[in-house]
C-alpha cells in the first residue's frame, strides 16, 4: 500500500494536535502503545459512548417490548460495551488508514500516527485486526441474528472515510454505522429484529 512520508514537521511520540491536552493515554499509557491508542482515538472516550448507548437503547427497549429479562441481557450489556470500545477503535483506525495522505497534507491531522511515523501502515492494519478479532469473539457469543446484524455492520463502517471523497455529508454514514448497535443489541435479546428496533436505528 501506497504510503505519504511522514510529515517533516510531525514528532511521532508528540500527542496528536487535535486530541484533548493532558489526556488519560499521553499521561499513564506505556510509551509504545500510545500511538496505537491514538489510533483507536482511546483519548478521546466520546465515540465510544456514541457507538454504546444505541446498544444499551436497543437491548433495554427490546426487554420492555417483550417483558422477558434474562440473566443472558447482564453479559449482553456488558459485552456491548467491551465490543463498542474495540469496535470504535477499529473504525478509527480503518479511518486513519484510508486518509493517511490526506491527513499528512492537513496541519490538524498530520500529527496523528501514520502521517507522523509514529505507526506504519501494516501495523495500523495488524492493529485494526486485532480489535476486530477480539470484538468478533463477543460477537461469537451472541445469537445468530445477532451475529448476521454485526456482520452487517460492517458495511457502514467500510464505507463512512471513503463518503468524505464524495458526498458532503459523511456523517450520514458515520450515521448509519454508530446507530447500527440498537438493532444488533435488541436481536442480541429477541433472537429477531422487530419495527421498533428500527426506528429506533433510524
Amino acid at each position: 500500500m501506497h504510503n505519504q512520508p511522514p510529515s517533516p514537521d510531525a514528532t511521532p511520540d508528540a500527542p496528536v494536535a487535535d486530541a484533548v491536552a493532558d489526556n488519560w493515554v499521553d499521561r499513564y499509557a506505556p510509551a509504545g502503545l500510545r500511538p496505537y491508542l491514538r489510533l483507536s482515538r482511546a483519548d478521546r472516550p466520546i465515540g465510544t459512548w456514541l457507538l454504546l448507548l444505541p446498544c444499551w437503547w436497543g437491548l433495554s427497549l427490546a426487554i420492555l417490548f417483550d417483558q422477558a429479562p434474562r440473566w443472558e441481557d447482564l453479559w449482553i450489556f456488558a459485552g456491548c460495551g467491551i465490543g463498542a470500545f474495540l469496535m470504535r477503535g477499529a473504525g478509527c483506525t480503518w479511518n486513519d488508514i484510508t486518509d493517511r495522505n490526506i491527513d499528512g497534507m492537513v496541519a490538524r491531522t498530520r500529527s496523528r500516527p501514520i502521517p507522523s511515523g509514529a505507526v506504519s501502515v501494516k501495523q495500523a492494519l495488524a492493529w485494526m485486526v486485532g480489535q476486530m478479532l477480539l470484538a468478533l469473539l463477543i460477537l461469537l457469543s451472541f445469537n445468530q441474528a445477532a451475529i448476521a446484524m454485526g456482520v452487517l455492520a460492517l458495511l457502514p463502517v467500510a464505507v463512512y472515510p471513503f463518503a468524505k471523497r464524495f458526498t458532503w455529508w459523511p456523517q450520514v454514514f458515520l450515521g448509519l454505522a454508530f446507530n447500527w448497535g440498537a438493532m444488533l443489541a435488541w436481536t442480541a435479546h429477541a433472537g429477531t429484529l422487530h419495527a421498533p428496533a428500527v426506528v429506533l436505528y433510524l
